[in-house]
């Protein structure tokens, strides 16, 4: 099991989902755009308290970001859509 590929399966498909560019989910989730890209490429392993950012900002467990596809994780409202301001 790659946890890191599970990481980014999740937060691609919640961003894709949400119509959000990544700088956009980036801001909602309270990280740097970079740190995200790193992130959904899985070339970057999360730490505790990234981890802790995206766990809050999506009101989640941490188990549940490492189970793409699976759950009702769902984007927060905010700004940074495509149609929107990013």
């Amino acid at each position: 099991m790659d946890l890191a590929r599970s990481l980014a399966e999740t937060l691609q498909g919640l961003r894709q989902e949400g119509g959000l560019t990544q700088t956009g989910m980036a801001r909602l989730l309270g990280i740097s755009q970079p740190t995200l890209n790193r992130l959904e490429s899985a070339s970057q392993n999360v730490t505790l308290t990234t981890l802790s950012q995206l766990c809050r900002a999506l009101r989640c467990e941490p188990g549940d970001l490492f189970r793409p596809g699976k759950g009702r994780l769902r984007v927060p409202k905010g700004p940074g859509s495509r149609r929107g301001l990013a």
